[in-house]
């Protein structure tokens, strides 16, 4: 054969080649719709997929929305023909992947690999403002399903995504790997804010930028799990990120047990490209969940957002999707209230608490809270040493019960709430005394307390039994009752269930489903009892819980100066009629001060009303009766944050009503030296268009306004553009101001 003639075979038999491959690849397709952009869309956001020649889910988009669905192209379809895992959308361990995978498995039969071909493309309209997009894929090889599942909300620009997965294997499959989503970012530079703290210090906020590598935001801790790290995120291509301004990628993850978020940062690979892949989930620590046939396991919901304007309108979209959608009835209106636990700790009596309620009534708050101390008998809760899972009223303490306490509340014009922490249980109680077995203890190690305590085991049935049977016989008892104060003071150590016995696979989820599973129950019987999360402050400050939560407690530390911080970065995610804050005896600011800074999320007190002076009384029911007079714009307005504590030694920020005719308008000084330069204080979020009337209020009895302009009207545009002098400039001074259109 001459040269020619073997060049022609070569290009004969490539051409069939070519031809069988093309037809090989019609035929998969012809089980697949149209091959199309899947494009997932709100307002001003999409992200986008592609099924690629091998039926592979390939992320092609992630940014502002564009005018048509076919307008979103793959930039790189020639080199992702030679590089399948460029930008996939789910890439799977075990197979061709090479970097952290989103789900990796052990298969009844003990392989390890996984791939996953795209079968199916669902999209469904759920209301005006959501829709379902689900992308099922299967294994072409085993019986194994994985969906995709994606809710965009429209109004808000919030994406939320989540994974389920079955198999019908003839055994047993072992998860080892979970991801609720797998998202990619292409930028020069990622720099990744993420918060963290301890004990009366949460929520502090880091930024850095994002190197070669992963980085992991992770929690091992059981319960109370965002302690330590919430499972919450922002990343920008710039460090400073501005409030107005500038993309933002920002996201959270629903959910109360351990999670793991994961940043994987590649540069110059010539493999997967120059990409950041996010990878949010439940922490496979110890985790190893097996998974029956037919069995469904469902991971978390992982929430995000994306901008061209700036943080500000990131925290406003996660604002208006909680309402509506992430915190238990969101619209129903907050209470303010008075807790006893400053007043009285664990040293009261019937009379001594019936009379606290008469300095609820001189406040004005709509409920009385009784804190920790009202239970147990045999073992009576006189301290945190003893009585924790005796749930029943200390006769010495309350000889009339939590009823008659109710019914006294009741009369006296004022709702009743009350604390628990059902999931905890101290040795010294009869709880323990009957059931040492309902605890969570590893076998042949010593018992471990923390703040003296042990956590239940929720996995058993008959613990969850318990653990609801504590809320039900409350409300039975004093079907008044209508806030609960759900605390959890400890994490796991140890962790060992003796009702799963031998196989402890899953451990940490299944606790963390069997704690959802006690909170549905809870709610389907008593859908209108309002419960606040707390967890040592802010071990629970997550949308998981929040779905049963109408609000919770970000930390214990009350000191003003620290709750103005500690406020302003839970902002980022959390709306304001979730974030609870109490004027306590913390610190050694004026009463005013401290009602100032609570006043601007949802106002509590934890204070000893009988200790107020009658012009500190006078400020405080003042005060109420002007939180509750704009209590709807301060709770469900537009937050507009204005000057930053975290940049300044002075902060602001401001809520707007929806027409943009009222805004209330919170300002602070803190360190304040004399050589401070005065901060720039420009109203962003008026109507440029409108003019405003400018009042200050909380002024104590017999002062004058601080606000020297006081009464004066500007112009929408003045206020934003130019703005206002700053006035507030010795420390710890505060202002309220109330604009109205005019």
């Amino acid at each position: 054969m001459n040269k020619f003639h073997r060049y022609f075979s070569f290009i004969l038999i490539l051409v069939t080649m070519t031809a069988l491959h093309h037809t090989s690849l019609a035929q998969n397709a012809a089980h697949l719709p149209k091959v199309e952009n899947i494009a997932i869309t709100t307002s001003h956001t999409a992200l986008v997929y592609q099924v690629d020649t091998s039926r592979q889910l390939q992320q092609i988009y992630l940014g502002t929305k564009l005018g048509h669905k076919d307008s979103y192209r793959d930039v790189n379809p020639d080199f992702r023909n030679e590089n399948p895992t460029l930008a996939m959308g789910f890439p799977t361990g075990g197979a061709t992947y090479l970097n952290e995978p989103a789900i990796e498995v052990r298969h009844s039969d003990g392989n390890r690999s996984l791939v996953l071909n795209v079968e199916d493309i669902q999209t469904k309209k759920l209301s005006d403002n959501v829709t379902r997009t689900d992308i099922l894929m299967k294994d072409p090889a085993y019986p194994f399903w994985v969906t995709l599942h994606f809710e965009s909300y429209r109004k808000e620009d919030i994406i939320s995504c989540w994974t389920t997965i079955r198999h019908q294997e003839k055994g047993s499959v072992t998860l080892d790997r979970f991801a609720s989503a797998f998202i990619n970012i292409n930028w020069d530079k990622t720099y990744l804010t993420h918060f963290y703290g301890e004990y009366e210090k949460e929520m502090e906020m880091n930024t850095a930028r994002l190197q070669p590598g992963i980085f992991s935001i992770q929690s091992k801790l059981g319960v109370r799990t965002a302690c330590n790290y919430n499972p919450s995120f922002f990343i920008a291509p710039q460090k400073q990120v501005s409030e107005n301004e500038g993309e933002v990628f920002a996201g959270t993850l629903a959910y109360s047990g351990n999670f793991n978020i994961q940043f994987e940062q590649l540069k110059l690979n010539i493999d997967m490209g120059n990409s950041l892949r996010i990878i949010p989930g439940i922490n496979a620590y110890a985790s190893a969940y097996t998974l029956a046939p037919e069995q469904i396991f469902e991971t978390p919901k992982f929430i995000f957002s994306y901008t061209r304007h700036g943080l500000g309108q990131i925290s406003r979209n996660f604002h208006h999707w909680a309402v509506d959608y992430g915190i238990y009835n969101g619209h129903q209106r907050r209470l303010t209230l008075l807790n006893n636990w400053e007043a009285t700790y664990f040293d009261y009596n019937q009379d001594k608490l019936v009379g606290l309620f008469d300095g609820a009534k001189k406040l004005g708050v709509d409920l009385f809270l009784l804190d920790d101390g009202w239970f147990g008998n045999k073992y009576p809760r006189n301290s945190s040493y003893a009585g924790l899972g005796d749930w029943q009223a200390n006769k010495k303490k309350l000889p009339g019960g939590i009823g008659y306490l109710a019914s006294q509340a009741t009369q006296k014009g004022l709702k009743f709430g009350i604390w628990i922490e059902p999931e905890m249980v101290n040795p010294s109680s009869e709880l323990y005394l009957k059931h040492p077995d309902w605890v969570l203890a590893a076998p042949n190690r010593p018992q471990h307390l923390y703040r003296t305590q042990l956590v239940l085991d929720l996995i058993n049935p008959a613990v969850q039994d318990f653990v609801f049977g504590v809320i039900d016989s409350l409300m039975q008892d004093a079907p008044s009752i209508s806030y609960m104060k759900w605390d959890c003071n400890r994490s796991m150590d140890n962790a060992f269930s003796p009702y799963l016995g031998k196989d402890q696979s899953g451990l940490y989820i299944k606790y963390t489903e069997a704690y959802y599973k006690v909170l549905d129950r809870i709610r389907k019987k008593y859908p209108n009892l309002e419960m606040m999360l707390c967890a040592s402050g802010g071990g629970r400050v997550e949308y998981g819980a929040l779905k049963y939560f109408q609000e919770f407690w970000p930390s214990d530390n009350t000191y003003p100066v620290d709750r103005i911080r500690l406020q302003w970065a839970t902002s980022v995610f959390y709306p304001s009629l979730a974030i609870c804050a109490h004027v306590t005896a913390a610190g050694d600011q004026s009463l005013k001060y401290k009602i100032d800074v609570a006043m601007s999320e949802k106002l509590g007190f934890d204070v000893d009303v009988s200790k107020l002076t009658s012009a500190e009384l006078s400020q405080a029911r003042q005060s109420v009766d002007n939180y509750h007079k704009y209590q709807m714009i301060i709770n469900y307005g537009d937050l507009y944050r204005l000057i930053s504590p975290y940049e300044t030694n002075f902060s602001s920020l401001m809520y707007v009503d929806s027409a943009k005719n009222k805004a209330v308008l919170f300002a602070y000084s803190m360190e304040t030296l004399q050589q401070d330069s005065w901060p720039a204080w420009k109203l962003t979020g008026l109507d440029p268009d409108k003019n405003y009337k400018i009042r200050e209020i909380n002024i104590p009895e017999g002062g004058q306004p601080q606000f020297r302009e006081n009464d004066q009207v500007f112009s929408g545009d003045q206020l934003i553009h130019q703005g206002l002098k700053w006035f507030l400039k010795k420390k710890e001074q505060s202002a309220v101001l109330i604009l109205e259109a005019v």
